[in-house]
């Protein structure tokens, strides 16, 4: 069962870039909304190369990566599904129906913003952009510990991380409110 190891590489290869796409994504948001609350022509020429960018980032790399991600998971709970048995497999599984409620709630504020509907702050979209890094962490324990317990460390290890990520964007954000430039 040699071409296991290529499918679970596959696998590995297609989630990192499913990630890499979530975690961009909403930096492009961020961008979008602050581009729509400036004047005329920077909000336009902004807003139009925004919405390429992002455009090519969600239907190029991150929606493939989600679906080829999944179809070689599933490739692999068929070949190996003693999987489906393992208490950790549940709950890494309950993560990934959150990471694809998400992607799709992720795929709610493209739409709205490439039809130029702004219903959320650049702040909401940098504390939205966590989200993933979140799921990323606790699938990670979950998958090296092998364990429905112990992957909580790890998750509040992050969560204590985010707190400070919080702080620190305050102390940017306040950096910036004095600064402009910054």
């Amino acid at each position: 069962m040699e071409y296991y190891y290529y499918i679970k590489s596959f696998h590995l290869i297609f989630v990192i870039t499913w990630f890499a796409g979530l975690f961009y994504i909403p930096r492009l948001f961020v961008y979008q909304i602050e581009a729509f609350h400036k004047p005329s022509p920077d909000k336009e020429i902004l807003g139009k190369q925004l919405k390429l960018m992002a455009k090519r980032l969600w239907f190029i790399i991150t929606w493939p990566s989600a679906i080829l991600a999944t179809l070689f998971a599933i490739w692999l709970l068929v070949l190996q599904p003693f999987w489906l048995q393992q208490p950790w497999m549940h709950v890494k599984l309950g993560f990934v129906v959150l990471l694809i409620i998400y992607h799709l709630k992720t795929h709610q504020y493209y739409k709205q913003l490439q039809n130029d509907v702004v219903k959320k702050t650049s702040s909401f979209m940098r504390i939205w952009n966590e989200g993933a890094t979140f799921i990323l962490f606790a699938v990670v324990f979950l998958v090296i510990l092998k364990s429905a317990i112990n992957w909580v460390w790890g998750v509040v290890g992050i969560f204590v991380l985010g707190v400070l990520i919080m702080l620190g964007f305050k102390v940017y954000k306040n950096i910036r409110n004095k600064n402009p430039d910054a």
